[in-house]
């Protein structure tokens, strides 16, 4: 793969030699930079083992590589390293917090979420002197289709490096006949790969990035849903509503303005919290003085709790949060929410996203449809469904209005400077 780029994506159709490329690539660039180590990742490691690890061990040379069962880890005399890994869940990336690698490679980007990229990314680094990068393959579809469509993709064509955040990223396609050792093989592999439903086919025989297959909520769309963030006037009426476990608190912050439009504009989502210091991060992330009509939250908060036979909702009260009860009615939530997200009679749509709101950006696109529920989304993998479960409460408990009043939007001491009709 060219090596022009901080960040480099091989990606599109599938049979294009993908991983066997990664690997290959690995094993080039450790012969040349001498102790330099690497570090390969598939999402599970049934994933890792048959695909880049078998890979490795038919590809890799006996005779200058030798290969560590336990820990994953080829070593090459001059004492580079390659190491194969996983990282199935979101936390799974504190396995390598302490790590440093020279380069980290993905396989089947689309298999990991955004946070798990962009902290993984942050162990690229090193003192030795050798060319930092991240190199990853993957193919259109997956939980992370949006977010990797939205880093590599969308931004510059094929083959054009591109720099953003003052990161150099490069997007190179890749089809069947990049890969001349498959369509030997097996010549009627591009004939199966025909005989797909036509998401499937389009994405995996032509590398069309344009769909989502399975996604839940067609109707979001960045350039459209999402916004560069602005002071919210004082006047409009300001709610909250929550997703709560110990594996995540998921908190968002939503305003109407006076015309019924919801402007989600404050997120915060943080794992392991006890509720009183749930409670706690929830007022800290608040401007001094600003009032909440309403905080919704799933009715599981108001069950006792077997151990201390209090419910959750008190314990949230006690600590300076009042909820409100929302409908758990998962189809009817998911509908209310697509009405929210569809266009008014104005043309823009009834609810807007502040580009600060990292992970319901990221991770609503990302929900799926439950092939065995019609009408509701999928519940794995469950990180992602918190901050879109948070906003189904919100939905469901504040039906979108009908029609929205003419613009202007924005009261009159705002009007000199509106907010940016997208972040995109």
């Amino acid at each position: 793969m060219q090596a022009d780029a901080d960040e480099v994506f091989f990606g599109g159709a599938a049979g294009g030699g993908k991983s066997y490329g990664q690997v290959a690539d690995a094993l080039i660039y450790a012969a040349r930079y001498p102790g330099s180590r690497q570090l390969l990742l598939r999402r599970t490691f049934p994933e890792l083992e048959r695909s880049l690890i078998r890979t490795a061990r038919e590809l890799y040379p006996t005779s200058h590589c030798s290969y560590n069962a336990t820990r994953h880890l080829f070593t090459l005399p001059g004492g580079s390293t390659i190491e194969f890994g996983c990282c199935e869940g979101e936390g799974d990336v504190y396995r390598y917090q302490s790590a440093e690698y020279d380069c980290i490679r993905f396989d089947e980007l689309t298999h990991f979420t955004e946070y798990q990229y962009r902290y993984l990314c942050s162990r690229n680094r090193g003192m030795g002197p050798f060319p930092r990068q991240i190199k990853s393959t993957g193919n259109p579809g997956g939980i992370g289709h949006s977010w990797v469509k939205a880093r590599f993709i969308s931004p510059a064509p094929p083959g054009q490096v591109f720099e953003i955040e003052g990161e150099r990223r490069l997007f190179i396609p890749a089809g069947i006949a990049d890969n001349p050792f498959l369509t030997r093989a097996d010549p009627g592999y591009a004939r199966r790969l025909m005989r797909l439903p036509e998401p499937e086919r389009r994405a995996l025989l032509e590398g069309d990035w344009g769909l989502a297959e399975g996604q839940f909520f067609t109707e979001f769309r960045r350039e459209r849903h999402v916004l560069e963030p602005y002071e919210v006037p004082e006047s409009w009426r300001r709610y909250r509503a929550i997703d709560y476990g110990l594996d995540m608190l998921a908190c968002l912050w939503i305003a109407l303005s006076p015309e019924g439009r919801a402007i989600v504009y404050r997120e915060l989502c943080k794992p392991n919290l006890i509720i009183s210091k749930a409670a706690s991060c929830i007022r800290a992330a608040e401007a001094e003085g600003e009032q909440i009509y309403r905080t919704f939250a799933p009715p599981d908060l108001w069950s006792r709790q077997r151990e201390t036979g209090q419910t959750a909702e008190r314990l949230f009260h006690a600590a300076g949060v009042q909820l409100h009860r929302a409908s758990n009615d998962r189809k009817s939530g998911w509908l209310a929410l697509k009405e929210w997200l569809a266009d008014a009679p104005d043309g823009r749509p009834r609810m807007q996203i502040f580009s600060s709101c990292i992970t319901l950006i990221e991770h609503l696109p990302a929900l799926r449809h439950d092939t065995q529920l019609p009408g509701d989304c999928a519940r794995r993998p469950h990180g992602i469904t918190h901050a879109p479960d948070a906003l189904r409460y919100f939905a469901v408990s504040h039906t979108a209005p009908g029609e929205l009043e003419a613009p202007p939007l924005l009261p009159a001491p705002l009007r000199e400077t509106p907010p940016p009709e997208s972040l995109w």
